[in-house]
């Protein structure tokens, strides 16, 4: 696969100094799943998150970043951000809301900042993978700069979905 080209995520960290890599991998518009773009880049599930968007009370918005093979845990995610409840935006509001699509939504560059949270995981690797804010591009990068960068939390907001069978 060719070098994917540059997304805005690119140019923020770029903008930012930090180090990062953009790996690109096939889309299956039929499965958007973490699992594929784990199995596509040849990697650990446990590295790749997803980048989920939630609605607490008050209409407040925040971001959830939680391992690929997990589901965010809305009961933790809520106490994590001072909310009494908390649940997933509609789809359709993704794109208004953030600026990308589905399969494609990064912690990085939304259309405004908010409160983004990380599953504890994340620290676990020296690299992670999250969206590079497009289908079929993931960005590698220190989940510390991440999490720095963003100005995220580190919590446990997830829970195992093998649990849930």
């Amino acid at each position: 696969m060719k070098q994917p080209a540059k997304t805005n995520v690119a140019r923020l960290l770029d903008k930012a100094k930090i180090t990062y890599r953009l790996v690109p991998y096939a889309v299956d518009e039929n499965n958007l799943a973490a699992q594929h773009i784990a199995d596509e880049l040849g990697e650990d599930i446990n590295r790749v998150f997803k980048t989920l968007v939630l609605q607490g009370d008050k209409g407040a918005h925040l971001v959830c970043v939680v391992p690929g093979n997990t589901e965010v845990d809305l009961k933790k995610a809520a106490r994590a951000a001072g909310h009494k409840k908390v649940e997933m935006i509609p789809m359709k509001e993704l794109l208004p809301l953030t600026g990308y699509i589905r399969g494609g939504c990064s912690p990085i560059g939304m259309k405004k900042p908010f409160p983004t949270f990380f599953h504890s995981t994340a620290l676990d690797f020296d690299t992670i993978y999250v969206s590079a804010g497009v289908r079929g591009t993931q960005l590698m990068i220190s989940p510390r700069q991440l999490i720095d960068y963003v100005g995220a939390t580190v919590a446990d907001i997830a829970t195992n979905t093998d649990d849930n069978e």
